[in-house]
């Protein structure tokens, strides 16, 4: 009896530990960041968006650099609309699309002068008056359309001759799934129509460049960038990888934001971790910083001939910091929400992998040093 006693009250005590302590057999003990980030210049932004299901990052990556600009100018805070350029370009790409027969690129892709051109020709609006969501919808979703607008193109190019009635289509297409743009709307009291608006803002986007360092074209020259997604064949200036390391950190030191192009690789853009770096090969550690490479103007070159290095994301550099070994990181603002994101949406991208997968940056050529703009004939 006092034997069954015994192991009916370990039984209990048993049971009892565990209940109390359910989690400690799963519990991970939580590591330290391996990089502790201090701010250097943290400039004026606007809040984090989410491009959702969309190829926009271009636009959404442009229009808060805009916005910064705004604020550069104390103009005040603005919420532009990212799907109203979205809506003008793609009828621009479809007609070149058309034009070269099919062998050109088209898609959601763009580039940062894609926002530009829009804003001279069309205007812009606040997302306010046009946000491009369907009426109950919350996040963007252009997979449909853009299927859409692939199929009827690709009928159009195959035909025997071509009429100018696709023009119509492409539109009737943009105008169902965006929504139309309004021809007059009111903001703050006062009414407009997107190009008195953009007018309003005080904008010149002369003032403008994209600046990009390769070495299959002569520096300190305009050409016409080879990305596919550089479909309206936009002409960057070219300079040698230091000094475009220097106009970046210029800007960002004189009070400049920078409209980011290039490569976010999975082995090296960290989407948990909320930083990127170029790790040397066959680095083990596991605590700390990584230990990078060393960039040069060749290993960059080779990864852009070797498509290593692509235009396949553009963010808004918003600021610079640095970590516990004194190592560079560029702040950086994203478009792919806050949800589940380590730093709110933003991104620390180390020197080293800036200088290996930028393709290119947009800045106001008053950020750029005096020596390189005299060398540019800026």
């Amino acid at each position: 009896m006092k034997f069954k006693i015994s192991v009916y009250l370990l039984l209990l005590f048993t049971l009892a530990a565990v209940s109390i302590h359910p989690q400690d057999k799963d519990k991970k003990e939580e590591k330290p960041p391996r990089h502790i980030f201090t701010t250097v210049y943290d400039l004026g932004a606007t809040s984090v968006k989410n491009q959702a299901l969309t190829g926009t990052c271009w636009d959404f990556a442009t229009q808060s650099f805009l916005e910064s600009e705004l604020l550069r100018m104390g103009k005040g805070r603005y919420d532009l609309s990212e799907m109203f350029d979205v809506r003008y370009t793609y009828p621009l790409k479809a007609e070149m699309y058309v034009r070269h027969h099919g062998l050109f690129q088209f898609g959601p892709g763009g580039q940062a002068h894609d926002v530009l051109k829009v804003f001279d020709t069309y205007g812009a609006v606040p997302n306010s008056v046009y946000s491009g969501l369907a009426q109950g919808d919350t996040l963007y979703d252009n997979t449909e359309m853009d299927a859409v607008l692939q199929a009827v193109l690709k009928t159009i190019v195959g035909r025997p001759k071509i009429t100018q009635n696709y023009k119509k289509v492409v539109d009737a297409i943009c105008d169902i799934y965006f929504g139309k743009v309004p021809k007059e709307f009111e903001y703050q009291g006062k009414k407009y129509t997107p190009k008195s608006f953009a007018e309003s803002l005080g904008i010149n986007t002369k003032d403008y460049v994209e600046i990009t360092s390769f070495t299959n074209h002569p520096f300190y020259k305009k050409f016409i960038l080879e990305v596919p997604d550089n479909w309206a064949l936009g002409k960057y200036y070219n300079v040698p990888l230091n000094d475009l390391i220097k106009i970046m950190d210029n800007a960002l030191a004189t009070g400049y934001t920078i409209a980011w192009d290039g490569a976010v690789p999975k082995d090296n853009f960290y989407r948990k971790l909320g930083y990127a770096v170029v790790p040397i090969d066959g680095d083990t550690s596991k605590t700390g910083p990584e230990k990078e490479k060393d960039v040069t103007q060749e290993m960059r070159q080779k990864a852009y001939d070797d498509y290593t290095t692509t235009d396949d994301h553009l963010m808004h550099i918003t600021g610079l910091a640095q970590d516990q070994n004194g190592t560079k990181f560029y702040y950086t603002k994203n478009s792919w929400g806050t949800k589940d994101k380590k730093y709110g949406g933003y991104w620390y991208m180390s020197e080293p992998f800036v200088k290996l997968r930028t393709i290119a940056i947009l800045v106001h050529k008053d950020a750029i040093p005096k020596d390189i703009r005299e060398k540019l004939g800026l």
